[in-house]
């Protein structure tokens, strides 16, 4: 029974996963915290539908994040799986059950947009918080059932011995396994990233087609802005990982360029806060009004140190001068 191996992982390719997961975390993070703080901050003081769906892709993107790390011991170690076993299906499980997740709430996200253009009066006097809750929680439930394969394949009869003698994580398979992976990525491929693709372009199609009657420049560039973040997101970031979905299951194998691709989607969590900032013009201004209070906590800080370094140097020389008046 022969084994299917991603060559694109393999040799001397795990630098470059180091690289662009070390980017991604120290880009990403920061910039997911802060929207995290806004979010919290905005559905405190008036909960509406679409921060509660920001807020949960929020949530999804700092869990990606925050498991990269395995990932990158992964890559220093040559692609190796160096963690006890249980981690590698729960971390890859969180990995992919992430990047779906940002499809399904972008695609959420675009229908709250174009309700709120489309019909402006109606949505002002129905927040529906508690709606976008439950569609929240159905994206979570989808996305988790779907990548629950991952787990189906390392934990099938025969994968142990992979993961023991070869050392890899998800990255070499039995023809039992990819019988089950394939068809189970294609469904992937239609249901959490075309048929989102599908939704968002026709909100938002849409929805420039209303603003181009006659809203201001301002809501005008913001929602050009909104949408070539979104499709930034789902044309470079998705879009070439879910091809690999559907050769793969054409092939009967996971293509050799399936690695590098895979690598675009995780750059996501880096793209989404721009899809925050241009969601409303209330996280635009929450968002620099927290970077000047970042900027001046950052200020202060360098003007104390600065001080207490001149209050130093100027006790050194009053030491240096009782000295010299002693020695005389």
């Amino acid at each position: 029974m022969g084994t299917n191996t991603d060559q694109s992982f393999f040799p001397g390719n795990n630098w470059l996963y180091f690289s662009v997961y070390l980017f991604t975390f120290l880009v990403g993070l920061p910039l997911n915290l802060m929207a995290l703080v806004i979010f919290v901050g905005k559905l405190r003081r008036r909960p509406v539908a679409v921060d509660v769906l920001l807020l949960n892709l929020t949530l999804s993107d700092l869990l990606l994040l925050l498991f990269l790390p395995f990932r990158m011991v992964e890559a220093t170690n040559g692609m190796q799986w160096p963690l006890p076993f249980f981690l590698c299906p729960f971390s890859g499980f969180l990995f992919f059950t992430t990047i779906y997740l940002t499809s399904l709430f972008l695609a959420a996200v675009s229908v709250e947009r174009f309700l709120s253009v489309a019909y402006p009066l109606w949505y002002k006097t129905r927040p529906r918080p508690g709606q976008a809750g439950l569609v929240s929680a159905a994206c979570w439930l989808l996305a988790a059932s779907h990548c629950s394969v991952v787990y189906v394949t390392e934990l099938s009869s025969g994968s142990g011995h992979n993961v023991s003698t070869n050392g890899t994580c998800y990255l070499e398979f039995q023809e039992y396994q990819l019988a089950i992976l394939l068809p189970v990525r294609l469904e992937m491929a239609v249901v959490l990233f075309g048929v989102p693709l599908l939704i968002t372009s026709y909100c938002y199609s849409r929805l420039v087609w209303i603003l181009s009657k006659g809203a201001s420049h301002y809501r005008q560039r913001r929602v050009a802005g909104l949408v070539a973040a979104t499709l930034l997101n789902f044309l470079v970031c998705f879009g070439p990982y879910n091809v690999s979905h559907v050769v793969g299951y054409i092939q009967g194998e996971s293509p050799g360029w399936r690695g590098y691709v895979l690598l675009l989607s995780t750059l996501n969590s880096c793209i989404d806060p721009l899809v925050y900032y241009f969601s409303s013009s209330g996280f635009q201004a929450e968002f620099q009004r927290l970077l000047k209070r970042l900027a001046g906590v950052w200020s202060s800080g360098r003007r104390e140190g600065s001080e207490e370094l001149k209050v130093m140097r100027e006790g050194k020389g009053n030491l240096r001068e009782s000295s010299k008046v002693d020695n005389r």
